[in-house]
């Protein structure tokens, strides 16, 4: 099965910029997870979704963050998107979605 690459910004605001890195990661693996979307998984005894992100934000200042993503097989964008949208919280905004390089 072809693996297809989804790069996505977020932006942080309001009271989600006090939230650290590695609580955004967390964060990150939850939305995926609960998404439903066909991610692809590390191998190994603690499995997780296979994600790279971007340079870690400051706490405390809003941000864009960068995501990147493997999903099993194809899926249109606009359905990734509405499938995000409805796990993501007010105060984490997805700004940009498009299949990655």
């Amino acid at each position: 099965m072809e693996t297809k690459k989804i790069s996505l910004k977020l932006e942080k605001i309001n009271l989600m910029k006090f939230i650290s890195h590695l609580d955004f990661v967390r964060l990150t693996y939850r939305i995926l997870r609960r998404s439903g979307l066909p991610c692809e998984y590390t191998q190994g005894f603690s499995r997780r979704p296979k994600v790279k992100f971007g340079a870690a934000a400051r706490v405390g200042q809003t941000a864009e963050m960068e995501i990147s993503f493997f999903l099993n097989g194809e899926m249109p964008l606009p359905q990734i998107e509405e499938k995000l949208k409805e796990q993501l919280t007010k105060d984490l905004r997805l700004t940009e979605i498009n299949y990655g390089k």
